[in-house]
Formats: C-alpha cells, structure tokens, sequence
C-alpha cells in the first residue's frame, strides 16, 4: 500500500520544479519588460532658460549627454540635427546636455557655430548625468517615450536607422 502511495506521489516533485521554473522566467521577464520612468530633471539651458520636466510630459524626448571634447559627439551632432529636423514637426523634444566638466563657453560657442536647433542645456554640477544613472561615458542617448519611461538607452553613436524607426513609431503612438 505504501508504494502506491509513494509511487502515486512522483508527479509532485517534478510539477513543483515546473512551476517555481515557470515563476523565475515570468519573474524575470516582468523585470526585463518594465520600463524605467526617466528622472524628472530639470535642465539649465544655455541661454539660461529653465527646461522643467512638466515642459516635456506627454512628448517624445530625446535626451542626450555629450561634450564638445568627445570626438564621437561632435561626429554625431550632425546626424542628431538632422534626426531632431526629420522629427521635430511630428513633436519630438530633444535637449543636448553638456557634462559638467564642458567649459560652458565651448558648449556655447559650439552651439551657436553649429546653429543647434534644439535646446542645449548645461550640467554644470552633474546633477542631470547622476539622475540619469550616473553617466560618465558620452555620447549617451535617452530616448522617452510620451508616458514618461525611457524607451531606449544608447551608449555611443546611435544605430540611426534604428533610431528612426523607434522615433517614428512612439510619434505616432
């Protein structure tokens, strides 16, 4: 009688080890899927405008980190003019961050040079790059979605393609 009972039971170990399985992976995936809401940060523009988080709710954001003496941020700064130009007639906000360690008068000058149509903010004591998860490595891009969570990080040059394609389809959405 006993080993029918045991024998009745050998479903139970491997059902649990299914189950406590299955609670990792939909854990896990729970985690992976939830979207970061991007800090409320306001920026400091360079023409001494204040860019208050309330100012960019509800719109698709483009947040990026650069500096006028990272050579892989003054080769992009081009291709995010014309990604900010493609965009920005469909809503799209951009704000270029200096970081803290930019003479403000380069970031300035650079700005006003290279006639940057978007605002252009200074980090002056690098409280925007700590909020942001303490960027240190430029460029960083932050790509927000309009319900205010960061749709996608970039460490470096964008895929730009890809950037498009994201750009376009939260504008729309």
């Amino acid at each position: 009688m006993q080993e029918t009972s045991t024998s009745s039971r050998a479903w139970i170990k491997p059902v649990l080890a299914a189950v406590v399985i299955a609670a990792i992976g939909l854990g896990g995936y729970v985690a992976l899927s939830k979207r970061e809401t991007a800090p409320a940060v306001t920026f400091l523009s360079i023409k001494g405008d204040k860019i208050a988080p309330e100012s960019l709710r509800g719109k698709v954001v483009m947040v990026n980190f650069w500096a006028t003496s990272c050579t892989t941020c003054v080769a992009e700064m081009p291709k995010m003019v014309d990604t900010y130009n493609k965009f920005k007639a469909d809503g799209l906000e951009f704000v270029a961050v200096a970081m803290s360690y930019d003479p403000p008068n380069y970031v300035l000058n650079y700005a006003e040079t290279r006639q940057l149509p978007f605002k252009v903010a200074l980090d002056t004591d690098g409280s925007a790059a700590k909020a942001y998860g303490n960027v240190a490595m430029t460029p960083t891009t932050f790509v927000i979605g309009k319900d205010g969570k960061i749709l996608k990080r970039y460490l470096g040059e964008p895929d730009f393609p890809a950037l498009h394609k994201l750009l376009a389809e939260s504008l729309r959405g």
